[in-house]
């Protein structure tokens, strides 16, 4: 969520094209925004960039939602620009018809047709350090906000209990959420600015810094394909991924179970029979644990937070999975989000 902490690197993409024979020109656009003017044969396209440094399949996801809105606002095509795109997220990344490029080279741009790939990364770079509101809980205290934005205006002691966070962090976050103008702040009266970039911007960051943190088990079960007749008490659990944007959307057929706990239920393993995944990925049963505090329910009182259901869908990286993200987005975060 941070500023881009590589600034150059629409420019050392563009060198990349050039040193594999493809013309291309980083030049900067309106608003403070970059486009790259890439060559090919006599024919030329602008696309608007859209950085990436750390791209995965688990960020993917987000990647995509926005490069997408922001093709629809601009009426331009968009490009993702990463440090590297491995082989696997650049057969995702063609599939779901966005094109991309790294500084190594490997790219896939529809028009004018460019497609290079098994470039391989020298070294890998050295991460730059997180702002306050990219730590676990900066994050924790943002998705607290953006499942009540209400929040922003609250007393500190008050953010930190609906986030599950100490009440001394809070502080240089939402400092740190100011400057990079995701709290608006006018006099004494703090705003989230709450678009669907926010919401994106906060996915992705989940995806990379907080998510693997919640995950505690994985287990298979006979009676999978019957999950929504699980007595799941939320007071002991919540349905989140896939299995909620089911009874959200009544769009998805869960492929992954996911309840998020503090423990799974006893009764509940024993009645399932639930056993230990040993390394199988499909069909199981994800056990996470909540990471934030005292929330509001949201319309459905065995779900969690939509949000919250929103960015598991996209850091899957699956292209079902994403689709379904975007119908819960029209259907339930639109509208606070826009």
């Amino acid at each position: 969520m941070q500023a881009d902490p590589t600034p150059d690197l629409p420019e050392r993409v563009a060198q990349a094209l050039a040193a594999m024979g493809v013309p291309a020109q980083a030049r900067p656009a309106p608003g403070g925004a970059c486009s790259l003017r890439v060559g090919q044969k006599g024919q030329w396209a602008d696309y608007t960039v859209v950085p990436m440094p750390h791209l995965a399949r688990a960020t993917m996801g987000a990647a995509l939602m926005q490069a997408r809105q922001l093709a629809a606002e601009g009426g331009k095509p968009t490009l993702l620009v990463a440090e590297y795109v491995t082989p696997p997220v650049a057969d995702d990344l063609r599939a779901q018809g966005q094109p991309f490029a790294d500084a190594v080279g490997n790219a896939w741009l529809p028009a004018p047709l460019v497609f290079i790939t098994g470039r391989k990364r020298a070294n890998k770079p050295v991460p730059a350090a997180a702002g306050r509101a990219d730590t676990p809980v900066g994050l924790r205290i943002l998705f607290a906000l953006l499942c009540d934005p209400a929040l922003a205006d609250a007393p500190h002691r008050a953010i930190a209990a609906a986030a599950g966070v100490a009440l001394g962090g809070v502080p240089a976050v939402l400092q740190d959420l100011q400057q990079q103008g995701h709290l608006l702040v006018l006099g004494k009266r703090r705003r989230l600015n709450a678009t669907r970039r926010v919401l994106d911007a906060w996915a992705q960051a989940y995806a990379r810094r907080l998510r693997d943190k919640t995950l505690h088990g994985a287990y298979v079960t006979p009676t999978f394909d019957a999950w929504a007749d699980w007595p799941l008490d939320p007071a002991d659990g919540l349905w989140g991924g896939e299995p909620a944007a089911n009874l959200l959307t009544n769009y998805l057929r869960p492929g992954v179970l996911t309840i998020y706990a503090q423990r799974l239920p006893p009764m509940l393993m024993a009645r399932q029979r639930m056993t230990r995944a040993d390394g199988q990925r499909e069909r199981i049963l994800e056990w996470r644990k909540p990471f934030w505090g005292q929330l509001p329910a949201g319309l459905r009182p065995d779900v969690v937070p939509h949000v919250l259901v929103y960015a598991d869908l996209l850091a899957t990286g699956d292209g079902r999975c994403i689709e379904t993200a975007n119908v819960l987005y029209e259907q339930h975060l639109a509208s606070a989000f826009p």
